[in-house]
């Protein structure tokens, strides 16, 4: 199973007074990036109260298409002074089977931290499988 639960606010730079044209084509080329991704699940670009937030979550049963990790990665190039989080879940993962894990994307980079409110997903989310 591959869960996720995420959301980025979209900035050109860390500098709050930024080049609003210049956000405004990087909001353009992202919607693009997101169309082509073509995901069943949640995954929505839109602006609120002058600024572009992106949301997504969905569930399925392999880590697959849509590739929400690299759209992070993609954002955190185009637009580094952007910032968000994703949860994810996926129990296909070596070695992070049993955790709920954080990625940060901060200044231009994404970094991946193991989620310690909902990890280890066993016991904290379910009971241990049993016969």
């Amino acid at each position: 199973m591959f869960e996720y639960h995420g959301w980025i606010t979209v900035r050109e730079t860390a500098v709050d007074d930024g080049d609003a044209a210049r956000l405004r084509q990087i909001v353009d080329e992202l919607r693009l990036h997101i169309a082509r991704m073509a995901s069943p699940y949640l995954l929505d670009l839109r602006w609120m109260n002058g600024e572009p937030f992106i949301h997504l979550g969905g569930c399925s049963n392999h880590r697959s298409s849509p590739d929400v990790v690299e759209l992070f990665e993609h954002v955190a190039v185009v637009a580094p002074g952007s910032y968000g989080l994703l949860h994810v879940r996926d129990d296909e993962d070596p070695g992070h089977e049993n955790e709920v894990r954080v990625l940060r994307l901060v200044r231009g980079m994404v970094t991946q931290h193991m989620e310690t409110l909902l990890s280890p997903c066993i016991p904290t989310l379910e009971d241990p499988f049993t016969d």
